[in-house]
């Protein structure tokens, strides 16, 4: 059986006193879209920020690439292609949607095999989204939240990633964006790229995804 791309073992994490992941273990292989889903509060977006190193106090085994990242911070599993799109997007308001692209740019990758990873151009992005190639000039600050969205995954796979962290992609968007964002998300993995999805839209997540976890409690 191939190693996964991405292994978590009994994953534990806390804010301040509060523990919020007991024990959660979940991988993803190449090429795979997984969704981890659960109700408002479950942990799913805690599980992704303490996989990318986000979280301060986080116990567990997680490796990625053959590495053990149990302790790295999140600029190191960034340099590894470990992709990260958080829920509240981030745009750079005073850039344009080019200028923010350039931010997350990193040079192409290649697989342990020696094969080439995906490997992504303003170009490419923008026959992705058709939406952000009529607007290059346009500072993120002028877009809409659906378009803010749309921006914040590209700028992510400006980092040529391996895998990709994507933080509730379809909450608080344009029915006509989530769609946009399920067919994004299906052409990424016929591109070979792995995601973790976190989600709680049911319908959304059984189109673009081949398993799930559920956080119950």
């Amino acid at each position: 059986m191939t190693e996964p791309l991405l292994h978590v073992r009994q994953l534990r994490a806390w804010y301040g006193a509060a523990q919020i992941l007991f024990d959660v273990d979940l991988q993803v292989g190449r090429g795979e879209v997984v969704a981890l889903m659960g109700r408002n509060g479950a942990g799913k977006s805690t599980t992704l920020k303490a996989i990318m190193g986000l979280v301060p106090r986080r116990r567990g085994a997680i490796g990625f690439m053959g590495r053990d990242c149990s302790r790295a911070e999140p600029h190191d599993c960034a340099r590894l292609g470990l992709g990260f799109v958080p829920e509240d997007r981030r745009v750079f308001t005073d850039l344009t949607v080019l200028e923010n692209l350039e931010v997350g740019r990193q040079p192409p990758r290649h697989w342990p095999d020696g094969a080439a990873a995906p490997t992504w151009t303003p170009a490419a992005l923008f026959e992705l989204f058709p939406n952000l190639g009529e607007m290059p000039e346009r500072p993120g600050g002028q877009m809409s939240g659906g378009e803010q969205q749309m921006l914040t995954v590209a700028r992510t796979l400006m980092g040529n990633p391996y895998l990709v962290l994507l933080d509730e992609p379809s909450e608080g968007v344009a029915p006509l964006i989530v769609e946009q964002m399920a067919q994004m998300i299906i052409a990424l993995k016929q591109q070979g790229v792995s995601i973790l999805l976190c989600e709680q839209n049911m319908h959304f997540a059984e189109l673009v995804s081949d398993r799930a976890y559920v956080l119950e409690k």
